[in-house]
């Protein structure tokens, strides 16, 4: 079994108990690699420290829209100086977040701008964040050249014409718990028909969980539960839906 949970957050509060646990019980569930998110001031040094100790974990740094009124010029040349690092593969979760009322939209949106200019300076891939703003972010990626990079639609909640624009400009498509929700129709059929080749599977956590779990804390070894369904609704076995969508995060991420 391999699988690879391309969106975490290991060194949230809430794994402060059992961190060692957690990331035991991912490895036992057949979880090989997993990429671990820095999104701000506080989460980028504790993202760097879970990567420098585990030779499977890998980081992702950016600054997240719900914190882009926090980020200073100093905060961008970090992420710089941190992206020469050999276990930091992507910059991200950057994006717009249109739910939470933290920072203004254009803000978010300078941010997400100069961000995007990083990752195409520094030739990265990107990890977007999108809530309620598939409109303002398909925009944005298309001005500031995004394709030129391309990266990962993190967590999808878009419709299939909105992935169909992310695609064509090079992104992939990654889906977490929301998928296995008997409710989920959209993803669903979103996931059904997005190539097998720019597909990638996440948690998210400590949100997001799936279910059986749904209402309690998510961790990485439950990404099995989203490649069952991710599985199921492709018509594939586990494993081969493991093993392709492996290929797929390190392809993407360009790990070894």
């Amino acid at each position: 079994m391999m699988l690879f949970d391309t969106h975490t957050h290991l060194d949230a509060p809430e794994f402060d108990e059992d961190r060692e646990e957690v990331i035991d019980r991912a490895l036992e569930a057949g979880v090989t690699r997993m990429i671990n998110i820095g999104f701000n001031r506080e989460t980028i040094p504790t993202t760097m420290k879970l990567a420098e100790t585990y030779d499977f974990i890998y980081a992702a740094v950016g600054w997240h829209p719900v914190d882009a009124i926090t980020m200073k010029d100093g905060d961008l040349e970090w992420i710089a100086s941190l992206c020469k690092h050999e276990k930091v593969v992507a910059i991200g979760e950057i994006g717009l977040d249109y739910h939470w009322d933290t920072s203004p939209k254009e803000i978010q949106h300078t941010v997400l701008r100069r961000q995007i200019g990083l990752a195409r300076e520094l030739n990265m891939p990107i990890v977007i964040h999108n809530r309620d703003a598939h409109e303002d972010i398909v925009k944005i990626l298309k001005e500031e050249k995004a394709s030129e990079v391309g990266g990962v639609m993190h967590s999808f909640s878009g419709s299939w014409e909105t992935a169909k624009l992310c695609l064509n400009m090079g992104f992939h498509i990654s889906f977490g718990g929301p998928i296995t929700f008997k409710n989920a129709k959209q993803p669903k059929e979103v996931l059904a028909q997005v190539p097998m080749d720019r597909l990638l599977i996440e948690t998210d956590s400590p949100y997001l969980t799936p279910h059986p779990f749904r209402g309690k804390r998510n961790e990485s070894a439950h990404v099995r539960l989203v490649a069952e369904t991710a599985a199921a609704i492709k018509g594939l076995s586990l494993e081969e839906l493991g093993l392709i969508t492996t290929q797929n995060a390190m392809e993407r991420f360009g790990i070894k």
